[in-house]
């Protein structure tokens, strides 16, 4: 009978050593596959201002919202640095550093050559799937500038939502950023023609007459400026291809029985400019002639001509 109860009890005992040591390889195993806890806001909105420091537009693409995350990996690199470079104020690659403030909060220093900028974080504010962080960054030309940062619980990881009042609707963005490059294209193209017409002008004053062609207006070797080289303007101009628009110029000679040098100080000049991409480096059309009156219109990529509405003063 003692035999009979210490065995019994000895294998009570080993069926609960048996038990406890499956149990623990389950937790264990479940532990080994686990998925980490979920970030925080706050850290969330420190990998975004960390990548945008460095310029990292992969890692600052991954801290947006997936609809924004698409859009902006499809912008032109231009854009997505210059979306990154508002985040920190900062032109340049920097180094971020993270610290803590006495209130425990996170600060992210972003260190550039030039110029450093601090980001110091306030108290997280949580609404459901909402989170806001108040975020207060120190100028050294002026007072501080105060923002608040939202974020979005996104399939269980927090993304960038909104900057101040404004969403970060980067579909919209990117086609205002589309017609922001374009109008600049466009001020870019009449300024150019400008430029051609005084160096136009400058070359006709210094050898009595119009080039033939705009490449004769082309950069010069030092000391060596001629009537074939007249160093006026940069090779792209004198190419007639610049800021993605192309350039046509004209001369007309003067009209009547005359001496040739009176001919050539009375021959006028047209020049012509029409976006390489239509409706991506430009839409308008330009024209300029001796006279300094800018005309243009929405030519559908065609030429411009003296017949097209007049633009602004002359």
């Amino acid at each position: 009978m003692n035999q009979e109860t210490f065995t019994a009890g000895r294998w009570a005992r080993l069926c609960c050593g048996l038990l406890a040591l499956v149990l623990a390889g389950t937790f264990s195993a479940a532990n080994a596959g686990a998925q980490p806890a979920p970030e925080s806001p706050s850290s969330a909105l420190t990998d975004a201002l960390t990548a945008a420091c460095r310029q990292d537009d992969v890692a600052f693409a991954n801290t947006l919202t997936a609809d924004n995350a698409t859009a902006y990996r499809a912008l032109p690199a231009p854009q997505r640095t210059a979306m990154m470079k508002r985040f920190v104020l900062l032109e340049d690659p920097g180094r971020p550093l993270l610290s803590t403030s006495t209130s425990g909060h996170t600060i992210v220093s972003c260190q550039s050559p030039g110029l450093t900028t601090e980001m110091r974080f306030g108290q997280t504010r949580l609404r459901d799937n909402l989170a806001f962080i108040p975020m207060e960054i120190p100028l050294s030309n002026g007072p501080s500038r105060s923002i608040t940062f939202g974020l979005v619980r996104e399939d269980g990881n927090w993304k960038l939502l909104s900057v101040g009042l404004v969403l970060l609707d980067i579909p919209m963005m990117a086609k205002q950023w589309e017609q922001a490059d374009m109008d600049a294209r466009e001020d870019n193209a009449i300024a150019d023609l400008r430029a051609l017409a005084a160096a136009l002008q400058t070359y006709r004053n210094a050898y009595g007459k119009l080039p033939d062609s705009l490449a004769t207006l082309g950069p010069a070797p030092p000391g060596g400026v001629s009537i074939d080289q007249a160093g006026l303007v940069d090779a792209d101009l004198a190419a007639g291809n610049k800021d993605g628009y192309s350039i046509r110029y004209t001369v007309v000679p003067a009209a009547g029985n005359q001496t040739a040098e009176d001919a050539n100080q009375a021959s006028t000049f047209s020049l012509s400019s029409s976006p390489k991409e239509y409706g991506k480096t430009g839409r308008r059309s330009f024209f300029l002639d001796s006279t300094g009156i800018l005309r243009g219109a929405n030519k559908q990529g065609g030429v411009a001509t003296s017949t097209d509405p007049r633009i602004g003063p002359s």
